[in-house]
């Protein structure tokens, strides 16, 4: 029968590893956190149900109590409204989305939680609207945009991927889906989280990129390019230095589409971790695992060039 196939050491050990995350479930929280959650659909939690679950799983990992606050990014028109939004918070996520309502919100928070030192984690749109941040503030380029939002933008730091710039459909039938290889820079905090490994897969859906003739100028700007395709000019993910900022990163594809119970996605138990850190000043926070705990020690490798044969 189907027990006398399976071998019964492993079995126990899965049953084992089960027990205790059910336990650490209802377990008294170590630690609490807030974490704000920005997109325009803030009013419908199931439009981010997947990012949810992922919090859920790092939350019972880490012993952390989650506070989830969720903003509606569309009500947000300057840094005072952003700083009313995000004021008191540990960690802030900004998710994926289309159209351009709510988007400027949205490049207000990352600019908020860049300036502040405030643990950020972009996802898809979220990881281009902290390019747009920082080619306008940091850059220089006041008119930076993505073609998705404003087509006949002159600072177009976001534009359509190579494959879909002679393609025409409906939006969504030209993207980028599914399970692609991610390389990653060596010594970056990407490659901390991600547990030094130098090729990771994640899912993606998008049909816009960066910009590959801004790449360089981002880069000696200060932007980490610590992610990217690994044949073509195609940056995935992005991050500051320690030394600017403590967590501040982004990723083009979906890391809450691979997080499971016993297995949380690694950007999402970094932001925790970070946010547990700016909580709790000066703590040992020994309980946390030191892959978390450390995950943002150390300037980013690079200094903020991208890997070779990027550009």
């Amino acid at each position: 029968d189907l027990h006398e196939r399976v071998n019964p050491i492993e079995e126990d050990r899965s049953r084992a590893r089960w027990q205790a995350f059910a336990d650490s479930i209802t377990a008294p929280r170590r630690h609490r956190i807030k974490l704000g959650i920005t997109g325009k659909y803030a009013a419908l939690r199931d439009a981010y149900a997947s990012i949810d679950k992922a919090i859920e799983h790092c939350a019972t990992t880490l012993s952390c109590e989650i506070e989830v606050n969720w903003i509606d990014t569309s009500t947000i028109n300057d840094m005072e409204d952003a700083a009313r939004e995000l004021d008191g918070l540990h960690a802030v996520i900004v998710p994926g989305g289309f159209g351009s309502r709510g988007v400027e919100g949205k490049i207000l928070c990352a600019e908020y939680a860049r300036k502040n030192h405030l643990p950020y984690l972009g996802i898809c749109l979220g990881f281009q609207v902290a390019v747009i941040e920082y080619a306008r503030n940091v850059l220089g380029l006041d008119d930076a945009n993505s073609t998705e939002l404003a087509p006949d933008c002159s600072g177009a730091v976001i534009s359509e991927l190579p494959e879909q710039k002679q393609l025409e459909g409906i939006m969504g039938g030209t993207m980028r889906l599914g399970a692609q290889d991610v390389q990653v820079t060596p010594g970056s905090l990407a490659a901390r989280l991600y547990g030094e490994q130098s090729s990771i897969r994640e899912r993606f859906r998008h049909r816009y990129e960066v910009e590959p003739e801004y790449i360089d100028q981002l880069c000696e700007a200060g932007l980490v390019f610590s992610g990217r395709h690994p044949e073509y000019p195609i940056m995935q993910m992005l991050e500051l230095p320690r030394a600017s900022h403590p967590f501040f990163i982004g990723a083009q594809f979906h890391p809450e589409l691979t997080s499971r119970p016993l297995a949380p996605n690694p950007m999402f138990m970094g932001l925790v971790a970070a946010g547990i850190r700016l909580s709790e000043p000066g703590a040992s926070l020994k309980d946390i695992p030191e892959r978390w705990r450390q995950s943002s020690d150390g300037d980013s490798a690079s200094n903020g060039k991208p890997l070779a044969g990027t550009t």
